[in-house]
């Protein structure tokens, strides 16, 4: 095989060919090739910034990335199971969530980025921030809300759920979760940056969510908006960590005395903004946290709960149990139980 610089040589002979194939591999191998490309990503870096607003160096990180690597770890099920039942509260914040994020997921991303750079490439892990937030009042309701720094400028993150999506790992569903279809919304993702060229999987088409609102129905504060599927953090992690009563075996029956809506509250039904969530937030301790600040979830996820009956009632997960995992009416206490004290 010869190349095209090689032809050189073939038309001249001597040392004034062997020179100009050395020039001109130089020339082009190096100079002229880098003049190219520093073109292409000064146009690149140009239209990120002034059209989508994106830091220069994040689109040149982004632009040496031959490949996006994901890993889906489900959650496992009888965490959620114990929550539905309300045994045991502890085991999907530890289990399904502590551990997911703190343990496995970066042990995984480690080991293949390991992999992939004992073969001669570039691996960046990417996993969530759980603790920084750009928005001036943003909030992660599976962490407590004092753990968070906020209004900083952040490093960018990934979009994961978008991210999911377009690497063919499952589909958007109404409230924003992921739908897998061996877990539903019961699984966390985690991916990897190569420069490693890879064969990329098909975008799923989406088939799982039929909008049929189960997620906001189950959701015991309403977080989740019937019309849109937005979700209100602050509102969420109120009722995340307990503060439905109906739901909530360790409640005692003068919680939030010093609220005048106390019942409200008890109910899922109040008002909440973020300064009002922050005091509900500080009179919330049902059940002592996790590790790394991730607060123990009373709710259980109850609107991935909810979504994953539908599912598996409408058969189509392909990952199946021999036991549906609902198999009762669910359970709650009656209001009447804290009005004594109000």
């Amino acid at each position: 095989m010869t190349t095209d610089i090689g032809f050189y040589e073939l038309r001249y002979s001597g040392k004034p060919a062997a020179f100009l194939r050395c020039f001109r591999t130089l020339y082009l191998g190096v100079f002229f090739n880098l003049i190219v490309m520093a073109f292409v990503t000064l146009g690149a870096v140009k239209i990120g910034v002034v059209v989508f607003g994106v830091p220069a160096w994040v689109i040149l990180v982004v632009a040496a990335a031959a490949s996006v690597i994901y890993a889906a770890f489900g959650g496992l099920r009888g965490s959620y199971r114990c929550t539905e039942e309300g045994t045991t509260y502890y085991q999907y914040t530890t289990m399904s969530v502590e551990n997911m994020e703190e343990t496995v997921m970066p042990v995984a991303l480690v080991r293949l980025a390991n992999r992939l750079e004992a073969e001669g490439f570039t691996a960046v892990p990417q996993r969530r921030h759980q603790t920084i937030m750009e928005a001036k009042d943003g909030m992660n309701p599976e962490v407590a809300y004092d753990a968070i720094t906020r209004d900083r400028p952040q490093e960018p993150q990934m979009r994961f759920t978008d991210a999911a999506v377009r690497c063919g790992v499952g589909e958007k569903g109404f409230h924003g979760a992921l739908l897998t279809d061996p877990f539903g919304p019961m699984q966390r993702v985690c991916f990897l940056l190569t420069d490693a060229e890879l064969p990329p999987d098909p975008v799923l088409q989406p088939h799982l969510c039929d909008r049929c609102g189960a997620c906001a129905k189950g959701c015991p504060g309403h977080a989740v908006d019937a019309a849109t599927g937005a979700v209100d953090d602050w509102r969420c992690a109120v009722y995340y960590n307990g503060a439905n009563g109906q739901k909530n075996p360790f409640m005692p029956p003068d919680a939030f005395k010093d609220f005048p809506d106390r019942l409200a509250i008890i109910a899922g039904e109040a008002e909440i903004s973020p300064e009002k969530a922050r005091k509900i937030l500080d009179q919330i301790y049902f059940y002592p946290p996790a590790q790394h600040s991730y607060n123990c979830s009373i709710c259980g996820r109850a609107c991935d709960v909810a979504c994953y009956c539908h599912l598996e009632e409408k058969g189509v997960l392909t990952k199946k149990f021999r036991k549906p995992f609902r198999t009762r009416p669910e359970w709650k206490f009656p209001l009447s139980d804290f009005e004594t004290r109000a």
